[in-house]
């Protein structure tokens, strides 16, 4: 799309709905003046007109990243005096909460109490936690006995390429730039295509907190032959960070090899959640309610390949069919909703494939199926069969699979029977239980009676065709930074 009006220098408002790309501190148009739509997948009306970023702005961009890093003060900085500048951009994320969380349920149809609740606070905490973490860390030092004096630096590593997905995009945006920001480095972010808005509005807030010029660079547009391709191929990028599907983190892998860059890969998941027959089943199926249905199904962690002992397997199936019952589906931007819609038309279509009776093969629907519009009711499908696509592939919706287990062995090799590694739960009133399993499964993050919860300064990440890496605490410092050996000799 090419050619609209467009008003102002820069601001986006609700008379002038119009996404810009952010290079060197300015917004602007494309180079070539092409555009593309975003729709809000509630109404679905058209939510914004968005710049579409070509090749020769994506080289501005990281060259605007290469001259702040290589020329400009904020590597220079300190950890002291950048962190005052990401708790400034943590404050000024809290005082414009509302735009931003409008932002991204318009965008994507993400329910706006769980913005306003958790989302973009968590935001501002991660800016926060990070500015403190690389101010507060520590190095190695190396005792000897040849009188010498041997340390670790960590220096920055340059100019990072953040690509960001669109289900949960402030808050993963802020995941993988605060730690790069704190140790120095400079970013050119590519957000989902689905969700621009909130990586814009970011880059604004941080001009306006202080943050210098071509720190924070932000472009627009898609992937193959697009923005994404165009800067995870460039050759003035040093570390590569993505979240999203595996194929896509494929790919991402592939060209950043080509220039020896370092990756770090967030993909897909397919978490099993292993229910035991001592624990209070009410409180299991609230809580795989909300790992499986809470942003719709649209996290690569949810856990909605359940797994319950055989004893406890039809009293729970009906607890959770009413706990998925009674969440409130609708407009996204009502209070009140709980599960909103699917983040667009495609990705609904792709969602409703699984839910055709031939799909099921041999499974029983105990609860949901298609809603209104683009929305998806929470859905249960039990009895699955292990080889079952329900069972195995990433459905990324509001979709629970449920089966059974007699022992424990049984469940932990069902569990991990899985080409993903990202994350699981266990429901269990036994401790020794829990450590059992928590040893055994394959998963970078356990959650044992309880979810969502992440503590910022432990590991991230997941194995197999879950990724590549980890993140958070000394991980982002160790990937965001060149260690450096010191030898002196006095």
């Amino acid at each position: 799309m090419t050619g609209a009006a467009t008003t102002g220098a820069g601001r986006r408002t609700h008379a002038d709905p119009l996404v810009r790309q952010v290079i060197g501190g300015e917004e602007s148009e494309a180079a070539a003046g092409e555009r593309f739509e975003t729709v809000n997948p509630w109404t679905q009306a058209p939510a914004a007109e968005v710049v579409l970023s070509g090749e020769e702005d994506v080289a501005r961009a990281v060259a605007a990243a290469r001259a702040a890093f290589d020329e400009g003060p904020w590597p220079r900085l300190g950890f002291a005096a950048r962190g005052r500048l990401l708790h400034a951009l943590a404050d000024a994320i809290d005082a414009h909460a509302e735009e931003l969380a409008m932002a991204d349920c318009i965008d994507v149809g993400k329910p706006i109490t769980m913005l306003r609740e958790f989302e973009v606070p968590r935001s501002a905490v991660n800016f926060r936690v990070f500015a403190d973490h690389a101010r507060l860390s520590t190095a190695e030092a190396f005792p000897n006995d040849l009188g010498l004096t041997v340390y670790t630096r960590y220096e920055p590593a340059g100019v990072v390429a953040a690509i960001v997905p669109w289900n949960v995009p402030l808050m993963m945006l802020s995941w993988k730039i605060a730690p790069a920001l704190a140790w120095g480095n400079t970013v050119v972010v590519k957000p989902a295509e689905d969700s621009p808005a909130s990586a814009s509005l970011l880059a604004r807030l941080a001009s306006e907190v202080g943050i210098p010029p071509g720190v924070i660079n932000v472009v627009h547009g898609f992937g193959p032959d697009s923005a994404g391709q165009f800067l995870t191929e460039s050759p003035g990028i040093d570390r590569v960070t993505f979240t999203g599907e595996t194929g896509t983190g494929r790919a991402i892998g592939r060209a950043a090899a080509g220039n020896l860059v370092p990756v770090s890969l967030e993909l897909g998941g397919k978490s099993a959640h292993v229910v035991c027959g001592d624990v209070d089943l009410a409180a299991a199926a609230g809580l795989a309610a909300r790992a499986s249905f809470m942003n719709s199904g649209q996290i690569c962690f949810a856990g909605n390949r359940i797994l319950v002992e055989q004893g406890a397997y039809e009293e729970f199936l009906r607890r959770f069919a009413g706990a998925a019952e009674a969440l409130r589906v609708g407009d996204p931007a009502d209070p009140a909703t709980e599960v909103g819609t699917l983040s667009s038309c495609k990705h609904f279509e792709k969602v409703s494939s699984y839910l055709d009776g031939d799909a099921f093969a041999g499974g029983r629907l105990v609860a949901g199926g298609p809603g209104d519009g683009w929305a998806v009711r929470p859905t249960i499908v039990a009895d699955v069969p292990a080889d079952s696509p329900l069972w195995r592939e990433e459905i990324f919706g509001p979709v629970a699979t449920v089966a059974p287990f007699e022992s424990e062995v049984e469940a932990i090799a069902a569990a991990n029977d899985s080409e993903y590694g990202l994350s699981a739960l266990v429901s269990t009133d036994s401790n020794a239980r829990a450590s059992r399993l928590v040893a055994a499964l394959d998963a970078g993050l356990v959650w044992v009676n309880t979810f969502p919860f992440r503590d910022p300064r432990a590991p991230y990440g997941g194995s197999g065709s879950s990724g590549v890496g980890r993140e958070g605490g000394t991980f982002s410092r160790d990937f965001f930074t060149e260690p450096k050996q010191v030898v002196i000799q006095p």
